[in-house]
């Protein structure tokens, strides 16, 4: 039974221009890399390292979560589809079985974090001058403040969603439900936007509406843990010595995120990978084991690594 209070989801894309279309994933990403570079003038500014080495910090961080980010989806989620398909690992178009083009529509966090932990290595090495650790307890505060925005980008997408549920909490979408080609042969309306919104609204689609049955907007679960998240690694910085500890801040961060990660994931429906293979938990949660045992041990351990610099 369909819970009265149980939302229908069926956002538009984006805002249209007319030239071009905003779309409100692609907006939330601009947002998220927006707001971490203010963060990190903040940090700098307080640190007394200069706008050049920020504006190095911004392009190395922005390259390494696409690229890790695809990779990461390549690699731990659909290798099995992508060892033969090598060309769309980085191509936004496909030729079989048809030509049309795809984007990338494959992105995992679990790779970005490993890219930005590479990069900010040599970061730290090369343009900062100063110990990995030190770079990690401060970037992750905007990555946790852009993981929020990710999110609502993923609510807005229709992607990412939960497992059905009976709760007031679920939240029925459309465009998770059925595809563009599925809602244009079902309504016999070509603008699958359009068509969308006559499912949605016009009471002759009532029994095709019947059929979307609510689930966990896991995305927003996820958004909600990341702002607690923030807002404890915000107030280490900026209220207390943690940020003397080396590893302090980067293993409290690990610990909390992908803690929210593996227990968002019990609810979350299931996006591939490994899973099938080693049973028990999600390849999500598999791939979150390692960060938080890392996390555990940068958080015990940080006292012993006090800089004064």
């Amino acid at each position: 039974m369909i819970h009265s209070l149980n939302m229908i989801w069926n956002p538009s894309e984006g805002f249209d221009l007319g030239f071009i279309k905003l779309r409100y994933y692609s907006l939330m990403f601009v947002v998220a890399f927006g707001l971490g570079w203010f963060l990190m003038k903040k940090i700098y500014d307080r640190e007394g390292e200069s706008v050049e080495k920020l504006d190095k910090l911004f392009i190395y961080t922005v390259l390494a979560t696409l690229v890790g980010a695809r990779l990461g989806h390549v690699f731990f989620y659909d290798w099995d589809y992508y060892k033969d398909h090598l060309f769309e690992i980085i191509s936004p178009v496909r030729f079989s079985p048809k030509f049309e083009i795809v984007g990338f529509s494959g992105l995992a966090s679990h790779g970005a974090a490993i890219a930005i932990i590479l990069v900010m290595y040599y970061y730290s090495k090369k343009i900062v001058k100063k110990p990995i650790l030190w770079i990690l307890d401060r970037i992750v505060i905007p990555v946790t403040s852009g993981g929020v925005f990710v999110r609502l980008g993923n609510f807005f997408n229709s992607e990412i969603v939960g497992h059905e549920t009976t709760s007031a909490m679920g939240i029925r979408f459309l465009r998770d439900r059925f595809s563009p080609n599925e809602i244009r042969q079902i309504t016999g309306i070509n603008d699958y936007n359009q068509a969308y919104h006559a499912v949605a609204t016009d009471p002759r689609f009532a029994e095709v509406l019947a059929k979307v049955v609510p689930k966990h907007p896991t995305q927003l679960y996820e958004a909600f843990g990341y702002v607690i998240v923030f807002i404890i690694i915000y107030y280490m910085y900026w209220k207390t010595d943690a940020r003397k500890n080396l590893g302090l801040i980067f293993g409290v961060f690990l610990v909390l995120l992908w803690t929210v990660r593996f227990i968002v994931e019990f609810v979350k429906g299931s996006q591939g990978g490994f899973e099938d293979t080693l049973g028990l938990l999600s390849t999500g949660q598999w791939l979150s084991i390692p960060f938080i045992l890392v996390g555990i041990y940068l958080w015990i351990t940080a006292k012993n690594r006090v800089y004064t610099s």
